[in-house]
């Protein structure tokens, strides 16, 4: 509702070339998926599918890493995460640079090494195969949920300031995600996220350009963005309640970022779709190069929206009612008069909610053929388990439409689930991070710091929902807003001093605070260091009982199974100092464990052969393209081993 005094600002809503812009764009991914769906024959293997048979070349690999989670909630929330709090989120850049180099380095080598396509296949092989299915299945249960709100949040959005109905928009997209992902495999994937990526840059810049014309340039904006205080680049003040400062950008974003990057199913099933492990790094690094653009991107549309209204907040004078909905108001606002320029902001948007969801139908078709329909079905072919494939995209596409649903009654929750999702990251790259760089670590360690790892974390987190961190926020202004008419001039100008007092320094006024107990200072921690707690957790923890229980023999684990942080950082020790920094690890026996995996794919191989020759007498015989494909099975088994040296850190 408008605040009293002040006239409402009206704005055409989206026009018939608006839509048409926006069809374009859904038939265009749509028609990618159709072509990769025939090329070359089709998907017909399992590796094809989830894989794109390791043939994919750097740029769309890149592309698509950039587009997994870059995702409509980013297109919406990093502006005016700027626009309300100031330019801090813009120092992730830095953050996205770092992670880069340790996601490639150390994380990244672990799994191209042991050619898994679930990531959550090396849990096994560390663990045990309890562990493995414990971290697929939290893995599912954040997708679905983080799927159904990327599909939701955006569509309520724009559905405010555009007129778009929200299921209209909700189910075109889940559709047409399903479609194409289930029909096309991750071929189509990776190349319309390489699409989706250019609409979305697209609309940045619409945005962006537009408005630095109306303000007179951007050096205008800058300066009103720092008379309004939203210029903030540094800040080392070392208290963990702070909600963006140096410390918590670059330490706890770290790790909030590795989480995505390093060990989640969406970005590793990327990593090895390449055929080398050095590409696979390149491809990763430009990922990196792009998240410093958008996130770039992003920052200056939300000083843009900040230069428009630093005198008439639309969520003061009631015009929107979330942060979510201004960058969608803004483009009506100021591009509205060009035909089809609005579409392109919409589609932008969807872009971005495509991209995340498309990947992760992929991933979650992945995990569940590896970890829960393989291990139980080991008889059935290489044609059923591809069929087997697509059908649990389709199923995971109607349950993305199902929780999109569910996610129209949550209401407020819909902010909570979105910090759930990544506190359940946390606890997941503690778990690797224990495997990977502490050999001592045990089955037993696993689970209590898994365990206490949630703990912690959902602890913090849900405690930040019932206790609602207190955020200063530099101060907004209905001062300039159009008022009704001139003789209600006085009473608007108090109301307005009035407002502009109410947000000057916190979000809510301080006497309306209800008393809070000494325990909810621990909830005003930074949600950045929700990753950090876990991962910490998971370590000591995990650490403790191991050696509680009976830590691990390092020698007797699979050199490959242990990330190659000292070879890296000590890559000029000599070799004595290496083998002692291995700490009983035989890395110098990589060869012989590389030779055991050929043999067990070999036999694996001549099993399968034995089953088709018995198929072939039972039923009179296989068609010709079946025996192809089941010929194949040697490829899906075997471990690619690269002897390609990684990338130098710079």
């Amino acid at each position: 509702m408008v605040a009293e005094g002040l006239a409402p600002r009206n704005y055409p809503l989206f026009s018939a070339w608006d839509y048409v812009v926006f069809a374009i764009m859904l038939c265009i991914s749509a028609g990618i998926g159709i072509f990769y769906a025939f090329k070359g024959g089709g998907q017909k293997s399992t590796k094809e599918f989830l894989l794109a048979g390791r043939s994919m070349s750097i740029t769309p690999v890149a592309m698509s890493l950039l587009a997994s989670f870059m995702s409509a909630i980013t297109v919406l929330g990093t502006p005016s995460e700027v626009y309300t709090y100031g330019t801090m989120f813009w120092m992730f850049w830095i953050t996205y640079m770092i992670m880069v180099m340790v996601s490639a380095h150390f994380y990244l080598p672990v799994f191209f090494d042991l050619g898994v396509t679930s990531a959550y296949e090396y849990l096994e092989r560390r663990f045990s195969p309890g562990i493995r299915r414990l971290g697929s299945f939290t893995f599912i249960c954040q997708m679905v949920m983080y799927m159904g709100i990327v599909l939701y949040a955006p569509s309520l959005a724009l559905q405010a300031v555009t007129g778009l109905n929200v299921w209209v928009a909700v189910i075109s997209l889940g559709v047409v995600c399903t479609f194409y992902t289930t029909i096309g495999g991750m071929k189509a994937v990776m190349w319309t996220d390489t699409f989706q990526v250019c609409v979305m840059l697209a609309g940045f810049l619409a945005v962006i350009i537009q408005g630095s014309i109306n303000e007179g340039g951007f050096a205008e904006i800058w300066r009103i963005a720092e008379r309004g205080e939203r210029v903030e680049f540094f800040n080392f003040d070392p208290d963990p309640r702070v909600r963006h400062s140096t410390w918590s950008v670059l330490i706890g974003g770290l790790f909030t970022w590795v989480a995505i990057f390093g060990v989640n199913q969406s970005q590793v099933q990327r990593y090895l779709s390449v055929e080398k492990k050095s590409r696979a790094q390149i491809a990763l690094y430009l990922n990196g190069f792009g998240l410093v653009v958008i996130v770039t991107l992003a920052s200056m549309c939300g000083l843009v929206m900040y230069a428009r209204y630093y005198d008439c907040d639309p969520i003061t004078a009631g015009f929107i009612q979330t942060s979510d909905q201004m960058m969608p108001f803004t483009v009506m606002e100021t591009l509205s008069y060009l035909p089809g320029i609005p579409g392109l902001f919409v589609s932008s948007v969807f872009a971005g909610a495509l991209s995340t969801m498309s990947s992760g139908l992929n991933s979650l078709s992945a995990v569940t053929l590896e970890d829960f329909v393989k291990p139980y079905k080991k008889n059935l072919t290489e044609a059923q388990y591809t069929i087997i494939t697509k059908v649990l995209v389709a199923i995971y596409g109607g349950l993305m439409v199902l929780m999109a649903w569910v996610s129209s009654y949550l209401g407020s929750v819909l902010q909570a689930a979105l910090s759930i999702f990544g506190m359940i990251g946390g606890p997941l790259l503690g778990l690797f991070t224990l495997g990977m760089f502490f050999p001592w670590a045990n089955t037993i360690g696993a689970y209590a710091g898994m365990l206490v790892g949630f703990v912690m974390t959902f602890w913090v987190g849900i405690g930040a929902q019932v206790w609602k961190p207190i955020v200063p926020r530099p101060p907004v202004s209905i001062a300039g807003c159009e008022r009704l008419n001139e003789t209600l001039a006085n009473v608007t100008t108090s109301a307005v001093s009035m407002a502009t007092e109410l947000f000057r320094s916190t979000t809510e006024a301080v006497s309306d605070v209800p008393e809070r107990p000494p325990l909810a200072e621990l909830y005003n921690v930074s949600y950045l260091y929700y990753s950090l707690i876990a991962v910490l957790s998971v370590l000591i923890v995990g650490l403790i009982v191991s050696f509680i229980t009976g830590a691990q023999d390092p020698a007797e684990l699979d050199p490959r199974l242990i990330s190659p942080f000292f070879d890296i950082v000590c890559c000029c020790c000599p070799g004595s100092c290496l083998r002692k920094l291995h700490c009983g690890v035989r890395h110098d026996e990589q060869d012989l464990w590389d030779k055991r995996d050929q043999e067990k794919a070999a036999e694996a191989e001549h099993d399968d052969k034995e089953r088709l020759e018995l198929a072939e007498q039972q039923n009179g015989g296989i068609e010709n393209g079946d025996m192809k494909l089941h010929n194949e099975v040697k490829a899906n088994y075997s471990v690619k081993v690269n002897d390609d040296d990684a990338l130098t850190v710079l």
